[in-house]
């Protein structure tokens, strides 16, 4: 995969909940040490190619971030994160951390709020069961000087409130971005927003993002035919059944933006596989992990 080409700049978005290091685990779920290799080698196979990939990660605690990081930069790649715990915006509680290279990208600005009435602290927003933030990283390609915005987040399970008024903290933030009056800060810039947003694409959350009025759209949607590999559903649980209702869901996804200033195309999505039966037999964790290809069109 080449960096830089004609039509501008090519990048892979990797999200995937990795779900969090469980004590005890629950039935079928391996322990986190003995699913942290086989994530390891999914991260590694995933960029050996393309280091220009971000990583968006979701229910990661900080003891699993340090795993992570560890593990990527043990043979002489050096990955940094951004991101906080939900539950005190320092280490306490899941993060939804980005992962990048420095060599590749620098960090120009880094934030985060909370997806509720009080963003600006660690808060329960609406019918929520849990604290939910959103981390927010404007990084700039060193080769081809090109900022773009990274957006990672996890919504609420529990709350239908919480994920619809949470997805349109969100669409207001890729608003501020894309036209260019984020604070005053930067001019316009291109975003993508990857996470798990705990809604099917017929529910809440989906439905604003991919709104008339939203400049978002969801990446594999903007595939060309032949070029969306692997399944569908995102959400398998420890049992390969899914839900409750024993129904696998498409939780997992990967928006772009879409305004003649930051128009995104995709050139290749695929949904991977969560288990191997004939390697470890183990679930990497009860999501698969979703990449897209993207490409940022010419400035």
């Amino acid at each position: 995969m080449q960096i830089k080409s004609a039509k501008g700049l090519k990048l892979r978005v990797l999200t995937h909940n990795i779900r969090y290091a469980a004590n005890p685990p629950s039935k079928g779920e391996a322990p986190w040490n003995e699913r942290l290799p086989d994530l390891l080698t999914q991260f590694r196979y995933q960029t050996r190619y393309a280091p220009q990939t971000i990583i968006c990660l979701q229910e990661v605690l900080d003891h699993q971030l340090v795993d992570l990081l560890r593990g990527l930069n043990k043979d002489g790649d050096e990955w940094a994160s951004i991101g906080v715990g939900r539950d005190d915006g320092i280490r306490d509680g899941e993060y939804v951390p980005i992962l990048y290279q420095p060599s590749i990208w620098r960090l120009e600005h880094f934030e985060y709020f909370w997806l509720s009435q009080t963003p600006d602290r660690p808060s329960l927003g609406w019918d929520a069961g849990s604290k939910r933030v959103i981390t927010i990283g404007v990084f700039r390609h060193k080769e081809t000087s090109r900022p773009l915005v990274a957006m990672n987040t996890h919504l609420d399970n529990a709350g239908s409130e919480a994920r619809r008024n949470g997805a349109k903290l969100i669409l207001n933030a890729v608003n501020s971005f894309t036209k260019g009056d984020h604070s005053g800060k930067f001019g316009p810039l291109p975003v993508f927003l990857a996470g798990d947003m705990n809604s099917q694409e017929d529910q809440e959350a989906y439905k604003v993002f991919t709104s008339k009025e939203s400049p978002l759209r969801d990446a594999k949607s903007l595939a060309p035919p032949g070029y969306a590999y692997g399944y569908v559903k995102t959400f398998t649980g420890f049992n390969g059944h899914g839900d409750e209702d024993g129904e696998l869901t498409r939780l997992d996804y990967v928006f772009v933006t879409q305004e003649a200033q930051s128009s995104w195309t995709t050139y290749g999505y695929a949904t991977l596989p969560n288990i191997f039966e004939d390697a470890s037999g183990k679930y990497l964790s009860d999501h698969r992990a979703v990449v897209a290809d993207i490409e940022l069109g010419p400035s």
